[in-house]
């Protein structure tokens, strides 16, 4: 689970258009699941959640982690607050 902040935002319809190139892109570029999981009516935090799937969780790890880093360091107007890794075997 990944949270955000996303600041300068005044309504739902300004933060979905802010979401869903991110998750988006986090599907294209890491090849995993992406949705918004929670704080769904809330219009400057969001909450996300990834999911990978891997014979290796080491793999998915590093997954996972590239996937927090790029949304730290993304171009998009989102500021990253938290966030939670959880690999199940």
């Amino acid at each position: 689970m990944v949270q955000l902040r996303l600041d300068g935002n005044r309504s739902l319809k300004s933060k979905r258009a802010v979401l869903k190139p991110l998750l988006s892109r986090l599907h294209k570029e890491f090849n995993v699941a992406a949705a918004e999981v929670g704080e769904l009516d809330a219009w400057q935090v969001a909450e996300i959640g990834l999911a990978a799937i891997a014979n290796e969780r080491a793999h998915v790890d590093r997954v996972l982690q590239s996937a927090v880093k790029w949304i730290e360091q993304s171009p998009l107007d989102v500021q990253l607050i938290d966030y939670q890794i959880e690999i199940v075997s």
